[in-house]
């Protein structure tokens, strides 16, 4: 089984190995929905090649991203935190892609009996708040142009990829704003040399220039993640 997830690769070898018996890979498709609101979490994925958004809708029926899951991260992660509900947000897949998937309750019962697990699991924890908590401020005080630069390196980083296959439906969705907000934003970094741009498809071309178009959230979320999750492979 691949330890391409960073979370997987921090545990021990032999706690790994015992895991891994009841480890599944496999294929997740574009638009799935992993969880939904108020239901019991029954399995956890540890994203591979795939990228998914935490997602919050309102009565209105609009929805924004509150955060991105990808080969940093799990989705599940309610299951190890004393409730089994995934309260208001939703996971879904906007990268298809692998993940490792397993019950809820075998990673819960390793959880509560095996320090290092717990270690790896806490720290991700406390990485993954940041990253929501600095999304709430970036929605609120940063332009459409600074948010969409953060989402794209960040889309990039989770994929090890400078090349993203996403529709303008599911930006607008993913930021909050209507399609053709996405459609000016895009074709003005696109402009500014920082990214190639056509119908379903963003290739970043200067990196650097799109880290100094994005704001703050960027470098503050990426700093707290090297800090966290800076663990030593043992695989």
């Amino acid at each position: 089984m691949t330890t391409e997830n960073i979370l997987l690769a921090a545990l021990p070898p032999d706690l790994y190995k015992q895991l891994e018996k009841n480890m599944q890979q496999v294929e997740l498709s574009y638009g799935e929905i992993l969880n939904r609101p108020g239901e019991t979490i029954e399995e956890v994925y540890f994203p591979l090649t795939c990228l998914i958004s935490v997602t919050i809708t309102m009565m209105d029926g609009m929805t924004v991203e509150a955060g991105v899951v990808g080969s940093r991260e799990m989705v599940g992660i309610n299951a190890f935190m004393g409730g089994r509900e995934t309260t208001q947000t939703e996971y879904i897949v906007q990268v298809p892609g692998k993940a490792v998937r397993m019950k809820a309750d075998l990673l819960l019962n390793e959880f509560d009996t095996n320090k290092s697990l717990r270690d790896v699991m806490l720290k991700y924890t406390q990485a993954y708040m940041a990253q929501i908590s600095q999304n709430v401020a970036c929605n609120r005080l940063h332009t459409i142009e600074q948010r969409m630069a953060r989402w794209l390196l960040e889309s990039s980083d989770r994929l090890n990829s400078d090349q993203l296959f996403l529709s303008h439906e599911f930006l607008s969705h993913m930021l909050g704003v209507r399609r053709a907000s996405i459609s000016e934003t895009a074709s003005h970094l696109q402009d500014k040399g920082l990214i190639q741009y056509s119908r379903n498809q963003i290739k970043t071309i200067d990196r650097q220039g799109l880290e100094e178009t994005s704001c703050e959230c960027y470098g503050v979320i990426k700093q707290e993640y090297d800090r966290l999750l800076n663990f030593k492979l043992e695989k």
